[in-house]
């Protein structure tokens, strides 16, 4: 049993800890948001993630997983402390590592023995040297330690499921000993693991959420062309999905992405480039191309409603910026909806898990309590999240409750064909009838 601090008990901090603490490590988690902490310790938790709640109930009454609000508390006895903060982006696109830095400084003030720190956040080429040089300046007295980058690759929805079978583990280190040791904390896991330098593994990072945010852009671009010749863009992608190099993975055209790591990643190491006096051309088409879908599904939904919004009623189905999340950071429906309600359209919506969230977001939208209630009277339905709730609603009364049987499917959940034969005038994205 390793004794553990995990600083940040956000998607990654709170699944990090209880993780490590189901595979029998005694793990404390701290937040300096105290009322964070104490509605932990009630057992409130600070997020929606599938199986989170129960992961963390089973861990805290074994005694295994505790909270705290005190860094002196938390590393007492530690010897592994990962920084599992926010590292949001910029107004230029470069990430704001101002929570890294006090996470840093606070332990360096408050940690009693040798220590291993682990960068969890996704942070900037050289975030490790620099942590490396706060907690050297910071600590009253001289006290060994290490640092060591573990980048997570935990996606929303499914992070307990990801962070218990990883497709790899990558550590990276100037100090081979902790990067063994870190490595052995993760063997229970049985994936392949990566060792490496400190930048090395912070690029492997981003490059790897850059080349997926890349994949959906380019298979958005190509249901554009599949639109304008007749092609089918879920069958296009299927076809190319069985090219062992190429993979089925991230080829779902849609609204394209959104949340909390694609769109700071992608755009911290397009500022990087620039910074090193390089032209990231690809990094800028991949941003552009993801949010012209946005600006384009609010003019479909237009045209769809004889060429102009005003005065109309727009449901949208789902908020969250992808299913079994309540995150609504960088979520398409903020856009759209913004878009919508500037042309002069009333906004309605549903979303199973992440209405209280988009309440504060989208304070003019209206929020239903079910998909019916929400469709009754309106003039067109917009699929912006594609829960599985979505795919079994009962399409016959859908239609009988709207004013018109207009339903863009930003997510591709029906088939046209079927849409077509039930009476809705539909459109999909990159789908022919």
């Amino acid at each position: 049993m390793k004794q553990i601090c995990v600083v940040g008990v956000g998607y990654v901090g709170l699944v990090t800890a209880a993780c490590f603490a189901d595979l029998g490590n005694r793990v404390i988690a701290l937040d300096v948001n105290e009322e964070r902490i104490a509605n932990l310790k009630k057992g409130v938790m600070p997020i929606y993630e599938p199986g989170l709640d129960e992961l963390v109930k089973r861990n805290v009454g074994a005694g295994r997983l505790t909270f705290s609000a005190d860094y002196a508390e938390a590393l007492q006895g530690a010897e592994y402390a990962f920084i599992a903060v926010g590292t949001p982006s910029g107004a230029d696109g470069s990430a704001d590592l101002q929570y890294v830095a006090a996470a840093a400084t606070s332990i360096a003030k408050h940690m009693a023995a040798p220590l291993i720190l682990i960068n969890k956040s996704t942070v900037p080429i050289g975030t490790g040297d620099w942590v490396a040089d706060i907690v050297q300046g910071a600590q009253p007295q001289a006290i060994d330690f290490s640092v060591v980058s573990c980048p997570e690759f935990l996606r929303e929805g499914s992070a307990i499921a990801d962070f218990m079978n990883p497709h790899r583990t990558v550590i990276g280190s100037l100090d081979h000993d902790a990067a063994n040791k870190v490595a052995q904390l993760h063997l229970p896991l049985r994936a392949p693991i990566v060792i490496t330098d400190l930048r090395t593994a912070e690029m492997i990072k981003y490059a790897s959420n850059a080349f997926l945010a890349a994949k959906i852009s380019f298979i958005n671009e190509l249901a554009d062309l599949c639109e304008r010749v007749g092609a089918d863009v879920k069958e296009v992608a299927a076809g190319m999905g069985y090219d062992a190099r190429i993979g089925r993975h991230f080829l779902d055209a849609g609204l394209g992405w959104g949340g909390s790591c694609f769109p700071k990643d992608v755009e911290a190491l397009a500022f990087m480039a620039k910074e090193k006096g390089l032209n990231p051309r690809i990094l800028n088409s991949v941003v552009d191309v993801n949010y012209d879908r946005r600006k384009e599904a609010a003019k479909t939904v237009a045209q769809m409603l004889g060429g102009e919004a005003k005065g109309k009623t727009i449901g949208l189905l789902g908020l969250a910026f992808k299913p079994n999340t309540d995150d609504m950071r960088d979520a398409p429906s903020i856009d759209i909806s913004e878009a919508l309600i500037e042309a002069g359209a009333k906004v309605r919506a549903y979303d199973p898990v992440a209405m209280n969230v988009a309440r504060a977001i989208l304070p003019a939208v209206e929020m239903f309590d079910d998909p019916y209630s929400l469709a009754a009277g309106c003039d067109a339905l917009m699929i912006i999240t594609e829960w599985n709730e979505f795919k079994q609603l009962d399409l016959t009364r859908i239609k009988s409750l709207l004013n018109s049987p207009i339903l863009f499917d930003g997510r591709n959940i029906y088939e046209p064909r079927r849409m077509k034969e039930l009476g809705f005038v539909y459109r999909a994205i990159g789908r022919a009838l």
